[in-house]
């Protein structure tokens, strides 16, 4: 590959409406000077100024060469103006047939902001002007040249005063533009202010403030001391129109009416921001009886981040005074559950980015470089003479182990890409990882999902997902297992998930992989759930999260230790 200098690559490269403008400029004044004088040896000024423009058009952002070029264009401009108004017909006047080209040198230096240069033109254009009309046109009758003639002198204080205006008109343009320019939004400057500032507040903030699901639930313990509530839920808005349960209490577990297009109390509080109260539950599952409904959306300045749902066994629970003290509750909590919402977003934003580059950089770093590495050991198991066979056998075994190394890469890839889709949902998501790491594993996998149609919060799915997916991965790798078995019960705001193995258990697994128990009591702790290690009879291991504190998870607990117990 040949080399090129790194003088020449750096210089930039000619714009080509500058140099158009030029052309056009020097063909104008030279059909002026033509028109005016009818003689062609006066186009001499006009191969002058093309000569004299050729730095500022090769080199426009030369610190040298580019205004060396144009004091060279004006002064060749003053001397030219006398000799046209010589040559002349009208005298003086024929001044004004070379002089607009003072526009070209003055509009560059104004764009490029040297306002002391374009002062300095109009300083050196003026004594040129000064110097060529006294040289040129100087008789005994006329001592002063050109300059004792007014035609002379008002051609050329017309037009030095036009420069002068364009030089300012052009200098102003230019400090807009770069006003405009530094007002224009930058992303990740606003970003990084933004992000600065959240964290100096998160750091004064009391407690875990910052955790939507935390902030719910003291919310809807507070309204049950002003309020009755059988049954209250705080719901947001996640992706594809539909609500989520970020926190929910009393005696059952509630099948509440996650659509905004509904003909509900729900759908109306949203729509409406106002509180809406019902005599019937907003359930799509109620059995029926006395109920009340009252359900008072959590804005924001004018924006509806969620809604807090009150139902009470009884007719008339809510009144317009009780109404009014849990919106006198509701409304500061709203602003809380936004600014715990946005971080919530904010941090699944950057934890998504990160792993899509990290998955990036291991397919086109590590990935790539373990290819050619068994590409390379198949040349050289090619190329071995037939008596080699211990050699052969070493290169064999190399070459299994790197086919491994890259199978594990190509799961970590897919586990770093693996995302549940606001459309298929948490158990597709888990259902397409079991299989595929399964495959790849040699083992039998066993699906038993079970999810509803409502949806638990972004953040809870990917933490549940990822806790799936490491307890899939340690089954794989350490266990040793035949089977896999993966349960999936989601019934927001209820969740459990299972990954069990016939593997020769916990006690007897790597030690790495402990590890990986840690990092999934991390995730589960960070969505209020409980993890849950046990062994599996009559062998492997279960690994179960449970979130959401409902009746319904008790019993699956006391049935999972009543057979432990048997």
């Amino acid at each position: 590959m040949r080399q090129v200098p790194a003088s020449t690559s750096a210089l930039p490269r000619p714009h080509p409406l500058a140099a158009a403008a030029r052309v056009v400029m020097l063909a104008l004044v030279a059909i002026l000077t033509l028109i005016t004088t009818g003689d062609l040896d006066q186009l001499i000024w006009i191969a002058l100024l093309a000569v004299a423009g050729i730095p500022a058009v090769l080199a426009p952002h030369h610190r040298v060469l580019a205004p060396l070029g144009r004091f060279a264009e004006v002064v060749i401009v003053g001397f030219a103006a006398s000799q046209v108004a010589d040559e002349a017909s009208l005298g003086g006047m024929g001044a004004a047939a070379i002089l607009p080209y003072l526009s070209v040198p003055l509009t560059v230096a104004a764009l490029q902001r040297r306002s002391h240069e374009g002062v300095a033109l109009l300083a050196v254009t003026t004594a040129s002007l000064a110097v060529g009309g006294f040289l040129n046109g100087n008789t005994a009758d006329e001592p002063l040249g050109h300059l004792g003639e007014l035609g002379y002198l008002a051609v050329s204080v017309q037009w030095l005063v036009l420069a002068a205006l364009g030089l300012y008109a052009a200098g102003t343009l230019q400090r807009i533009w770069q006003a405009r320019g530094e007002s224009r939004p930058q992303p990740y400057a606003e970003a990084t202010r933004l992000l600065t500032q959240l964290r100096s507040v998160a750091r004064q903030l009391p407690g875990a403030t910052l955790d939507p699901g935390s902030i719910s639930e003291h919310l809807l313990e507070e309204l049950r001391v002003v309020a009755r509530a059988d049954r209250a839920a705080v719901l947001s808005v996640s992706g594809g129109g539909r609500l989520v349960v970020l926190a929910q209490v009393g005696v059952d577990r509630v099948d509440w009416e996650t659509t905004l297009d509904a003909d509900s109390a729900i759908a109306d509080a949203w729509a409406s921001q106002q509180p809406q109260t019902a005599p019937r539950s907003q359930s799509r599952s109620h059995s029926g009886g006395e109920v009340s409904a009252l359900v008072v959306p959590l804005v924001a300045g004018v924006r509806t981040v969620g809604l807090v749902t009150l139902e009470a066994d009884a007719t008339n629970a809510y009144p317009a005074p009780v109404v009014t003290r849990v919106t006198a509750l509701t409304r500061p909590a709203a602003l809380r559950l936004e600014a715990a919402l946005l971080f919530d977003e904010v941090r699944s934003l950057a934890t998504n980015e990160e792993r899509q580059r990290l998955a990036r950089e291991i397919h086109d770093g590590v990935a790539q470089e373990l290819v050619m590495v068994g590409y390379g050991i198949d040349n050289a198991m090619a190329t071995l003479p037939d008596d080699a066979e211990e050699t052969a056998g070493e290169l064999r075994t190399l070459r299994g182990e790197v086919t491994r190394v890259i199978t594990e890469l190509r799961l970590s890839l897919f586990e770093l890409r693996s995302e549940v889709d606001r459309h298929g949902g948490l158990a597709a998501a888990m259902a397409e990882y079991a299989r595929t790491v399964g495959a790849s594993g040699g083992l039998r996998v066993h699906l038993s999902l079970d999810e509803s149609t409502a949806r638990l919060p972004a953040a809870t799915e990917a933490e549940l997902l990822r806790i799936a997916q490491e307890a899939i991965t340690n089954a794989r790798k350490h266990a040793g297992a035949s089977n896999l078995w993966v349960t999936c019960a989601v019934d927001p705001p209820f969740a459990q998930i299972e990954v069990s193995d016939d593997g020769q258990g916990i006690a007897d697994q790597r030690p790495d992989g402990r590890y990986g128990l840690a990092i999934m009591a991390e995730r589960a702790e960070r969505i209020r759930g409980r993890l849950e290690i046990r062994p599996r009879h009559p062998s492997g291991t279960t690994v179960a999260v449970v979130v959401g504190t409902t009746p319904r998870r008790d019993n699956v607990r006391d049935s999972v230790t009543a057979s432990e117990g048997e």
